[in-house]
């Protein structure tokens, strides 16, 4: 887990092919030596990878064709800069929102509009995502926690204060840019949970049908839905 609290700027050394994966050499500066070691977990650009090899102030991390699929760290090169975010840990502040640093889909930067010394960015969302993100509800672009500040359709934006764009990757946006997003844990939970209440209304209107009456809810209805045991 993480909270999309960018913590450095880590930059591509190299890049390794390896058959359909990729292994990635980035170098992190003092971040590394103080908080990490080989097995623990990385966010990077908000895609939660596991750290392999130390060498130095660098991390090496392997990369699946999946990841490369599903994200952006396929478009990496050598020398690009990336968000890096340690797991969370039990004493770690909870600045910005639970993030598991599992990436739902990439949108693409519409926009960049000045706003006075901040900057608003207009993404547009895969059409898949667009459910999920709410204004000011939280979303997480390229690992980086952001308050929603408008929605409209498959279009979303945040505003970016001068404090983000000095520490993470998103003074570099321009309009074109993919980004990886993750939509907020909770608003996933929430839509399963209204998947399993509308199934069990099915079940309780189909059941009440079947036996005639005006109402009640059938036992066997109960036990499927995990209120009776067998």
């Amino acid at each position: 887990m993480f909270t999309g609290i960018i913590q450095a700027l880590g930059r591509i050394e190299t890049v390794a092919r390896r058959g359909g994966d990729r292994r990635f050499r980035v170098h992190c500066g003092g971040l590394a030596a103080t908080t990490l070691r080989p097995g623990d977990s990385i966010a990077v650009n908000g895609v939660c990878l596991t750290v392999v090899e130390m060498p130095g102030g660098a991390v090496v991390l392997d990369v699946s064709r999946e990841t490369l699929r599903c994200t952006t760290l396929g478009a990496l090169r050598a020398g690009d800069q990336v968000n890096l975010e340690p797991a969370l840990r039990a004493d770690t502040p909870l600045g910005g929102h639970f993030v598991s640093g599992h990436v739902d889909g990439v949108g693409t930067v519409v926009r960049r509009t000045p706003a006075g010394q901040c900057v608003v960015m207009e993404i547009e969302l895969p059409a898949e995502l667009a459910r999920y993100v709410a204004v000011k509800g939280s979303v997480c672009v390229d690992g980086v926690s952001l308050t929603v500040n408008a929605v409209e359709g498959g279009r979303f934006q945040v505003n970016i204060i001068p404090h983000t764009l000095a520490h993470t990757i998103i003074d570099a946006y321009q309009a074109g840019t993919r980004v990886n997003i993750e939509v907020d844990l909770l608003a996933r939970y929430l839509e399963r949970l209204l998947e399993f209440r509308r199934e069990f209304h099915r079940e309780f209107h189909r059941e009440s049908r079947e036996g005639g009456g005006e109402g009640g809810i059938g036992l066997s209805a109960l036990r499927r839905q995990g209120f009776l045991e067998e």
